[in-house]
C-alpha cells in the first residue's frame, strides 16, 4: 500500500503540470495568431513521441526497473517546463512552431514513461481477488483524470493572471520539489528489472491485447478529435469580445469547462466498477461491456454533428446543447476508458505487464495523434459539424474492434 500511495502521488503531480501545460499552450497560442492546424502541430510531437515511448517503455522498464522509468518521467517533464520558459516572443511563426513542437515532445515521453510505471504498479500491488484489480485501477485512472482537470483550470488561471513565462518556471519548481521528496519516501515493493528481458517482446502476441489496443486506438481519436483543438476554439469564439478583460473572461470559463469536464471524468472513471456492479463478473462479461458502451459512445457526437449543421453557425442553444452532450460523452467516455484500463491488466500476466502496458498506451498515443490531427484539420475545413462528425465515425471504429475479442483463458482477478 506505502508503495500504490507513493507512485499514485507522484503521478498525480506529474498530471497536474500536464493538464496545465496543455491549457497554457493552446490558449497562449492562439492568442498569438496561430491557425487551428498550426496549434494541432504544437502537439503532433507530443503524440508521436508517446507512440515511440511506449513502445520501447515497457522493454525500459523491465529491464531497468519500474523507478527508474517514473523518475525518468518526472525529471523530462521539470527539464521541458524549464526549456519552455526560454520561448522567445520575436522568434518567427515557423521556428516558434517547431520549437514548440520539439520541447511538447519531450513532455511526451515524460507523461507515457509516468503513466506507463503507474498503471503497471497497480498490476503488481494489486491485491488479488473480488475484484480488486478493477477497483485500484480505476481509483488510480480515474483519480488523475480528476488532478489533471484541475491542472486545466490551474493553467488558464496561470495565463490570466502571471503570464505564460512564470507559469512554466513556478510549475518546474514545484514538480522538482515533489520529486525528490517522492524519491526519497519511495518505499520497497516495485521490481528492479531484469537483464534478460529482450525489447521483441514488446509486441504481444494475445489477440485480445492487440484488439483492444485497437479499440483503444480510436476510443482516444474519438475524444481528441473534438477535444484538442474544435470545441476549445469554438468556445473562445463564442466568449471572447477581443479585449484583454474578454480574453481573460473566456481563458476562465473555457478552462472550468474543461477541468469539470476532465473532473467529472474522472470521478465516473474511478466508480465505474461499482456502477458497473464489476466485483462478480467475468472477464467475458467485462468484454461484452465494453462492446455496448463504446455503441453507445458513439451516438452522442453523432447527435451533436447533426446539430451543428442544422444550426449553421454560432447559436446560444448549440452553445447550451453542446455543453450538455459533450458532458453526457464525458461520463459514457470514462466508462469505456476505466472497462479499456482493467481488460489490458486482465488480459496480460505479471511477467509481461509492463510490455503489454507499453504496446496497450502506444495504441493509446497513436490515437490521440491521429484525435490531435483531425481536430485541427476538421474544425479547418469544416467547422464544428465536421468535427464531432468525425469524433462519431472514430467511435464507430472502436465499436467496431472491441466487438471482435475472443473469450479469455483466465477468469476476473
Amino acid at each position: 500500500m506505502s508503495a500504490y500511495i507513493a507512485v499514485t502521488a507522484a503521478y498525480w503531480a506529474f498530471m497536474l503540470t500536464d493538464g496545465a501545460l496543455r491549457m497554457l499552450v493552446l490558449l497562449h497560442f492562439h492568442m498569438l495568431g496561430f491557425t487551428p492546424i498550426q496549434l494541432a502541430y504544437l502537439f503532433v510531437l507530443y503524440e508521436v513521441a508517446g507512440i515511440v515511448t511506449n513502445l520501447s517503455a515497457g522493454w525500459i522498464a523491465a529491464r531497468f526497473g519500474l523507478t527508474s522509468t517514473l523518475y525518468a518521467g518526472l525529471i523530462l517533464q521539470v527539464v521541458a517546463l524549464v526549456a519552455l520558459s526560454q520561448l522567445d516572443p520575436s522568434w518567427t511563426i515557423g521556428l516558434s512552431v517547431a520549437f514548440v513542437m520539439a520541447v511538447q515532445g519531450a513532455s511526451g515521453v515524460a507523461k507515457d514513461l509516468a503513466k506507463m510505471s503507474s498503471k503497471s504498479a497497480v498490476k503488481l500491488l494489486a491485491p488479488s481477488g473480488d475484484g480488486a484489480l478493477f477497483r485500484w485501477v480505476a481509483a488510480l485512472t480515474g483519480s488523475k483524470n480528476a488532478v489533471k482537470g484541475v491542472g486545466f483550470l490551474l493553467g488558464t488561471l496561470l495565463l490570466g493572471t502571471i503570464g505564460f513565462t512564470h507559469s512554466v518556471i513556478a510549475m518546474a519548481v514545484v514538480l522538482a520539489a515533489i520529486l525528490i521528496a517522492v524519491a526519497l519516501l519511495m518505499p520497497p515493493g516495485l521490481p528492479r528489472g531484469k537483464k534478460g528481458a529482450k525489447f521483441s517482446e514488446v509486441f504481444s502476441k494475445d489477440p485480445n491485447v492487440n484488439r483492444l489496443s485497437a479499440a483503444r486506438l480510436f476510443l482516444f481519436g474519438a475524444r481528441d478529435t473534438w477535444f484538442v483543438v474544435g470545441v476549445p476554439i469554438y468556445f473562445y469564439a463564442v466568449l471572447s469580445d477581443g479585449t484583454e478583460d474578454g480574453n481573460r473572461a473566456a481563458f476562465f470559463m473555457i478552462g472550468t469547462f474543461m477541468a469539470v469536464w476532465i473532473i467529472g471524468y474522472g470521478a465516473i472513471q474511478a466508480a465505474a466498477p461499482k456502477l458497473l456492479r464489476a466485483r462478480d463478473k467475468s472477464v467475458e462479461q467485462v468484454t461484452r461491456l465494453a462492446h455496448l458502451w463504446v455503441g453507445i459512445l458513439a451516438l452522442i457526437p453523432a447527435a451533436l454533428a447533426t446539430l451543428a449543421f442544422i444550426a449553421g453557425g454560432v447559436e446560444d442553444w448549440l452553445t447550451v446543447t453542446l455543453i450538455g452532450g459533450l458532458m453526457a460523452f464525458g461520463a459514457v467516455f470514462a466508462i469505456n476508458s476505466s472497462l479499456h484500463s482493467y481488460l489490458i491488466l486482465a488480459f496480460t500476466s505479471a511477467a509481461r505487464v509492463t510490455m503489454d502496458v507499453g504496446f496497450y498506451y502506444m495504441a493509446n498515443a497513436a490515437g490521440r495523434l491521429a484525435g490531435t490531427l483531425l481536430s485541427g484539420i476538421s474544425y479547418q475545413v469544416g467547422g464544428l459539424p465536421l468535427c464531432l462528425g468525425t469524433a462519431a465515425a472514430m467511435a464507430a471504429a472502436s465499436w467496431l474492434c472491441a466487438g471482435r475479442f475472443t473469450s479469455p483463458a483466465r477468469d476476473l482477478p
